[in-house]
């Protein structure tokens, strides 16, 4: 039997819910993409990009880059996890919730990852190669190394390189200063720790024992609090000590910066010894994070070795 041509009204029905669809699909990715690190490690080097003084179009294309780079190791994690967050019942995760195909998140993170490496190549070997080296330190992290006692390794490692993203995108290319990756890894080492505290029961069951499951809930929240703590240290002292030239207001701002860091260090220490582990132990690394990240941005031409 042959159709006859579709009336308008069923043709723009069609499209809507095509639209629909596919802005549904585009949400669940973005769920999928742990969107809270996704920005704020995209935000560090956009602001990293801007204390250097990169032209506008090689700080797009660093911007762009890394928030591809960081949105395939987000897709990686879900699709990787996808059967452990579904024994566990995390109806958070869209994967595990049914909201979107394990194949689909699969898929977006292949695509991101090629994004980032042709948006890399971009801005030159250096950087990709610095890039290649942080992307590559998310993925093992969620494909192997989280289930070992070198699950900080890749932190260390890609937080330590991050600085260097922004520092090897300039027209004369280097790698970031030692104080500013020493940072960048410590950092790390707070990041994951926090992150990883309220799942630690679940991880058990999963088969996941990681370096904080293995020293336990209080001992692993101490240390990334401390370590939160020296990051306020390097990053206060570290652009001093080649003899920078700081105006009033920038030493200010650092000083600032400084405290309020060490006041969520100490808060966060505190909240891990007396209560029980939740998220907040992490947005409170992640806000510390963003002071650093401005504190960063004020060593300026410091940043670079």
């Amino acid at each position: 039997m042959v159709r006859g041509p579709q009336r308008p009204e069923a043709r723009v029905r069609h499209h809507h819910d095509a639209l629909a669809r596919t802005v549904r699909t585009i949400r669940q990715l973005l769920l999928s993409s742990h969107p809270g690190p996704t920005a704020a490690v995209t935000l560090l080097c956009l602001v990293l990009g801007v204390a250097i003084g990169l032209e506008p179009w090689r700080l797009v294309v660093l911007t762009l880059a890394v928030l591809a780079g960081q949105l395939s190791i987000g897709f990686s994690n879900d699709a990787i996890d996808a059967e452990r967050d579904i024994a566990v019942g995390r109806t958070d995760k869209p994967i595990a919730a049914g909201a979107i195909s394990r194949r689909s998140v699969a898929r977006a993170s292949v695509v991101a990852l090629v994004a980032a490496v042709v948006l890399s190549l971009v801005l030159g070997p250096g950087m990709l190669l610095a890039h290649a080296i942080v992307i590559a330190g998310g993925w093992t992290y969620n494909a192997w190394l989280k289930r070992t006692p070198f699950s900080v390794v890749p932190f260390i490692v890609s937080f330590g390189t991050l600085p260097s993203l922004a520092t090897l995108s300039a027209p004369d290319p280097g790698v970031a200063a030692v104080w500013a990756s020493a940072t960048g890894a410590v950092l790390g080492v707070s990041i994951h720790f926090t992150n990883a505290l309220p799942d630690l029961a679940d991880d058990r069951r999963t088969g996941v024992s990681g370096l904080p499951h293995r020293l336990g809930r209080r001992t692993a929240g101490v240390i990334a609090f401390a370590a939160l703590a020296v990051g306020a240290i390097l990053v206060l002292v570290g652009p001093i000590l080649p003899g920078a030239d700081l105006s009033h207001v920038a030493l200010l701002v650092a000083l600032a910066g400084f405290a309020a860091t060490i006041v969520i260090a100490v808060v966060g220490a505190v909240r891990v010894v007396c209560r029980p582990a939740d998220r907040v132990l992490f947005r409170l690394v992640m806000a510390a994070g963003l002071l650093i990240a401005v504190q960063l941005a004020l060593g300026g031409a410091q940043l670079v070795a």
